[in-house]
Formats: structure tokens, sequence, C-alpha cells
């Protein structure tokens, strides 16, 4: 039996972690903590010189501000990669409590129609943090 047979399935996200490069990681740090925290993340300070946030389904989030970033070089969700991160609100916390928070965090909503057909018709919202990354918040 190959080893690949005998691993049992995996019952958690299919993503393990995401890695985003920032320009500034005390800069991100504010924003990011406040909003990954509010949708349940954990930050985990075992990891020296990036924010690590673990989310109890086992899905990590890690910002990192990069000795290999080419220098004067800024993200763009316009470029071609990464163009937002979509993150589910599920319990206390709702889309309105997130919007109305998220200006004193960093964060500045940005204009939706408040649904995405991507989200199965899911109610959404927009925020974009300092630095242009930006989240969709589905509810």
């Amino acid at each position: 039996m190959s080893s690949v047979e005998t691993r049992s399935p995996n019952v958690g996200p299919m993503l393990h972690h995401l890695t985003l490069w920032v320009p500034d990681l005390g800069r991100a740090e504010e924003s990011w903590t406040w909003l990954l925290g509010r949708l349940g993340y954990a930050r985990d300070g075992a990891v020296v010189d990036k924010l690590l946030f673990r989310h109890p389904v086992g899905f990590s989030v890690v910002l990192e501000q990069s000795t290999d970033m080419v220098p004067g070089m800024l993200y763009s969700r316009f470029r071609p990669g990464l163009n937002h991160l979509a993150f589910r609100v599920d319990g206390d916390v709702t889309l309105t409590d997130l919007l109305a928070e998220a200006s004193d965090h960093g964060w500045a909503p940005m204009s939706t129609d408040g649904a995405h057909p991507i989200a199965g018709g899911a109610d959404v919202a927009y925020l974009e943090d300092r630095d242009g990354f930006e989240v969709e918040l589905v509810s």
C-alpha cells in the first residue's frame, strides 16, 4: 500500500496557509490583527519577524516584510496575481459590526452591490487597507 493510500482524509480546509508580503509590517500589524482577530484568528508569536495568525479550523495567514521584496515595487491588486482575499463572517460578528469598526483600524470600506455570484448570492462587503490589500467579507 502506498503512503498516499494510507493517509487519513483531509477534513480541514484545502489551503494550509497564505503568506502576504507587506511593505510595512508595523502598519500591517494594526489593521490585520484587528480584522483577523474579529474573524476568529489568534495571533501566534512563535514565529520571529512575521505576523502569524491561526484559525481554529487549521488555516493560517502570515504577514511578512521580506528582504526579498523588490524595492519600490508596491503591491497592486490590478496587476496579475492576487486580487483580494475573501473571508467568511460567522459567529457573533456581523458585516455591519466590521464596517462600523474598520476605519478605526486602518481599513476603508469599498463600494459594493451587496451580493456576489461567487459567494453564492451571500451578502458581501469589501475593505481596503492602507497598502492596497482588499478583503471581501462574506456573510
